[in-house]
């Protein structure tokens, strides 16, 4: 581990442990969706809720790197509508956070808005104010694909984290937050939000991550995918005229394993021909979506990250669930328990692996742990 900070050795079996996320979390392909799935299920309609698009930019935006972007853009979703209090403020902004390599558009999957959106749903749209960002890299912001390539800033979570307050701050003037609630990467950028801005937060619930560097196997794993890319020679040092695909598929095939369900897919795909075929046909289909430099660049996002050393100053009520079957957060981990003890006042649950769960995008699939939002929502009101 990297950081002030080295937690002891694990004693707990690592039966899983594999990197992050990318993922079409739990759904299969779509147009709009993220480009690698974790456990897939037959695809739903997705309801527009009323999304709106906008783009807010930041002038001469100085990355943790040292370098700078004249402009940064930063594109968001909206659903619902701003509330203000007494003293005029905003009071009822929840924003959501996506993983690497999705965008904030992905939570308009059913499994996900069906369940929080609607009338009577934990954030019912009446009352909430839903903000959805694209991360830096990611989505219609700005990202090494528009033109910089490989010289675009080296953007860590921090720099994501700080554009995100931005935004919230500056750009939408809201002051404090009723919740931010993230997935994998979002997850952790949670975890940052906690130690850094902890006076802007009511509520915090990060899903499927772990509050420790990104080392070990974890870090192994995202540079076989990063070493994948860069080894074809069609890469070109990331001037390409047309995508690298050996080293995409090289990319994309760790990234649909990291994804994975043991149970569900064994149920569902319970023979060599039809295993083989999905495997194929999945990693095929998210080779399209991808950008290799884009790629590259969201993988080694997580370098830096490591909010072990301060979790005691995540004073914000915290909800923190992961899933039993996590592919990439195992549940042999002693961290949970470990963190949560130094953190004031969170709470953290891990969901039982079963043939419906779907491991690491267990938690884009909200009926998993609706109540335990439910449950934050109520006792920080």
């Amino acid at each position: 581990m990297n950081g002030p900070f080295s937690p002891p050795p694990i004693r707990a079996r690592l039966r899983d442990m594999l990197a992050f996320l990318l993922a079409l979390q739990a759904a299969a392909p779509a147009p709009a969706a993220p480009p690698i799935a974790a456990a897939a299920s037959p695809a739903a309609p997705a309801t527009d809720w009323g999304a709106r698009d906008a783009t807010y930019v930041i002038r001469d935006f100085r990355f943790r790197s040292g370098e700078t972007l004249p402009e940064l853009r930063l594109n968001y979703t909206r659903l619902g509508t701003p509330h203000r209090n007494a003293q005029g403020e905003i009071d009822n902004a929840v924003m959501i956070l996506h993983g690497t390599g999705g965008t904030g558009r992905q939570f308009l999957a059913p499994q996900f808005a069906d369940a929080l959106f609607g009338p009577g749903q934990p954030l019912d749209l009446k009352r909430y104010w839903i903000i959805l960002p694209d991360n830096i890299g990611h989505g219609k912001s700005s990202k090494p694909s528009d033109g910089l390539h490989m010289r675009f800033p080296a953007y860590d979570y921090d720099d994501m984290v700080e554009a995100q307050y931005r935004l919230l701050r500056d750009g939408l003037g809201i002051r404090r937050m009723r919740l931010v609630m993230g997935t994998s990467m979002g997850c952790m950028h949670g975890f940052v939000w906690g130690e850094t801005h902890p006076e802007f937060l009511r509520a915090l619930m990060p899903l499927a991550c772990e509050p420790v560097a990104i080392a070990g196997l974890n870090r192994m794993w995202r540079q076989l995918a990063i070493d994948g890319i860069k080894a074809d020679p069609a890469w070109a040092a990331g001037e390409y005229r047309s995508q690298p695909l050996a080293g995409l598929r090289t990319a994309a095939s760790l990234l649909f394993v990291a994804g994975g369900a043991p149970l569900y897919y064994q149920a569902h795909y319970p023979t060599r021909d039809a295993a083989a075929a999905f495997a194929r046909e999945r990693v095929a289909a998210s080779i399209a979506g991808i950008d290799a430099n884009d790629l590259i660049y969201q993988l080694d996002s997580s370098r830096h990250y490591d909010p072990w050393a301060r979790l005691e100053a995540i004073r914000v009520p915290t909800v923190w669930i992961n899933s039993a079957d996590d592919f990439i957060n195992p549940r042999g981990l002693d961290f949970p328990q470990r963190a949560v003890a130094r953190m004031p006042d969170a709470r953290f649950r891990l969901i039982p692996e079963s043939i419906d769960t779907r491991g690491h995008g267990t938690h884009t699939a909200a009926r998993f742990w609706k109540d335990d939002l439910v449950a934050l929502l109520r006792r920080t009101e």
